[in-house]
């Protein structure tokens, strides 16, 4: 029982070493920048959770954990960070390739600014609620960035990215809510659930796409000066 949520964590991890059967697509150019990336975004939203777990927003079924944890996380749960920004990166990265047409590119922005009024009218309405707060403010800060400061274009293709990783997110975050493997303080939530899931892990899952996607840009335009 207690491989369970290794046995997520391998499932996730699973889709780019599928992805990657195709020679064409990911090869070591790739898995150099998507690496670093993933890392980033794993250490970011670990520390997230790290500190939702110190005010007992997020409460962890240890049953199902290996015996090993760090900052009152379980070991999985930073590998889970990481396989998600992984898989998240390879799916990006070959729908790069297969669809190279950026033709919606000038869409984005304007679901971007979509996000940002969501962000801000959750934020006004559970200013007062850590997993809202939370949530909705590393959202809002990061669609800000990427949207008006930064230089690199992406997030028509992150947007697509995200979709295509919706359905394994799904999977998995149902799987662990409905098994009580891992669940949430509702007093610190908006109380608002899609498929029994508070609607800030899928804005959260947004936010890990979001920023490995912006890493593994940035390594890639850094390495190319």
């Amino acid at each position: 029982m207690n491989f369970t949520f290794l046995a997520i964590d391998i499932f996730l991890l699973l889709i780019p070493f599928l992805l990657s059967l195709d020679k064409n697509v990911l090869g070591k150019a790739y898995l150099k920048f998507s690496l670093g990336a993933a890392l980033v975004s794993a250490i970011v939203f670990s520390a997230e959770m790290a500190f939702l777990k110190i005010f007992s927003v997020v409460n962890y079924h240890f049953d199902y954990f290996l015996s090993f944890n760090y900052k009152e996380l379980p070991l999985t749960q930073y590998l889970f960070n990481f396989a998600f920004s992984f898989a998240a990166l390879g799916v990006y990265h070959y729908l790069h390739i297969r669809f190279p047409k950026n033709d919606l590119q000038k869409f984005s922005l304007t679901l971007s600014n979509l996000l940002l009024g969501i962000c801000v009218a959750f934020l006004f309405f559970a200013y007062g609620k850590w997993y809202s707060l939370l949530t909705f403010s590393s959202l809002f800060l990061l669609l800000l960035f990427i949207e008006y400061l930064n230089k690199l274009r992406f997030m028509y293709k992150a947007y697509r990215a995200f979709a295509a990783m919706f359905i394994p997110f799904c999977i998995c975050a149902i799987f662990l809510e409905k098994q009580g493997i891992v669940t949430f303080n509702q007093a610190e939530t908006l109380k608002l659930t899609f498929l029994t899931v508070p609607l800030e892990s899928y804005f959260m899952a947004l936010s890990m796409v979001v920023l490995s996607i912006y890493m593994f840009e940035f390594f890639k335009h850094r390495a190319a000066k």
